[in-house]
């Protein structure tokens, strides 16, 4: 590097911040892809774990526990390289990282659910039946409407969660945005010394300018929906 040219540069080389947005992406598509089918099965999840059946209340809460005692990383580690030799099938490092985030997102999820349909108070119900509703009149029109409220929030801060978790699957080989950022580091280690500076301080920089408008945003609506 020539003397007084700034390490910045590193970043608008050739085409290392394109690369650097496309690394985003695969974190930001393996997050969405996650968080949808968390969302679909979380909210059956914590229906079931509602249930005044002990035994199911056991089975669920046991995988709860054990989705949050277990690291991600594990899980990504056992998914991606036991799949072939217990299963027989090869997966891609994406494949087991949407494997993974959805079955700990779901955990989440469903007791994210079970809290939210569990705060609201008796009284609510016992009125509403009162009035003449039938169970799923109450549940649609009573119960469901409130637990969304405190239930939406919980869920925005969720996803920030699992956008942040995502850069665990540099670790299984995915090329995903702090891959790309340490092979342009590799690769100008020479020419920019400071490379490194630069180049994780814009991957720093990627992540907030994602995560902090979502995260932003829950907020508004969480005080918003406590002052309606």
């Amino acid at each position: 590097m020539a003397a007084g040219e700034p390490g910045y540069e590193v970043l608008f080389q050739g085409s290392n911040f394109l690369r650097l947005l496309a690394g985003l992406w695969v974190s930001l598509r393996i997050a969405l892809v996650s968080m949808i089918f968390s969302i679909a099965l979380g909210l059956v999840l914590g229906l079931i774990m509602t249930s005044k059946n002990i035994f199911v209340r056991f089975v669920t809460r046991v995988y709860l526990d054990f989705i949050r005692v277990m690291p991600p990383l594990v899980l990504l580690f056992v998914v991606f390289f036991d799949s072939a030799t217990i299963f027989g099938v090869d997966i891609s490092g994406e494949t087991a990282a949407v494997i993974v985030f959805t079955a700990w997102g779901t955990a989440e999820m469903g007791d994210l659910t079970r809290g939210a349909l569990q705060s609201v108070p008796v009284h609510q119900y016992q009125s509403a039946l009162a009035l003449g509703m039938n169970k799923t009149q109450v549940a649609t029109r009573v119960i469901v409407p409130q637990a969304v409220r405190s239930l939406v929030p919980n869920v925005v801060n969720l996803s920030t969660r699992m956008i942040k978790t995502t850069s665990l699957v540099v670790l299984i080989g995915v090329i995903e945005v702090l891959k790309v950022g340490q092979s342009i580091i590799d690769a100008n280690r020479f020419e920019y010394p400071d490379a490194a500076l630069w180049v994780y301080g814009m991957v720093f920089f990627l992540y907030f300018a994602l995560c902090f408008p979502i995260s932003w945003f829950s907020r508004r609506l969480e005080k918003k929906w406590k002052l309606a």
